[in-house]
């Protein structure tokens, strides 16, 4: 399934959540927060609204978009302006 954004909107799949410490701990998954931070898959149409492109890994707001499931894979549709960092 191919999901194309539209507008000022951006696909971006969800990085998941580290399962162990550092140290080498595993950490719970009832203990393990959400994290806020994806790569950017796909981007709408509004070019002059979108300052991102595909294959950034961006932050975001925490409860942000809408959740959708492509390919058994999590991923989120949101805004541009719920965009809040480009993460190096």
């Amino acid at each position: 399934m191919t999901i194309k954004p539209l507008a000022d909107r951006v696909l971006i799949k969800i990085v998941e959540a580290e399962t162990k410490t550092a140290s080498g701990l595993y950490i719970p998954e009832t203990a393990q927060e959400k994290t806020q931070t994806g790569t950017v898959v796909a981007i709408g149409d509004d070019k002059d609204m979108i300052t991102v492109k595909n294959g950034d890994k961006v932050m975001y707001d925490k409860y942000a978009g809408t959740s959708i499931s492509v390919n058994d894979e999590d991923h989120l549709i949101i805004k541009m302006q719920d965009i809040i960092a480009i993460v190096d």
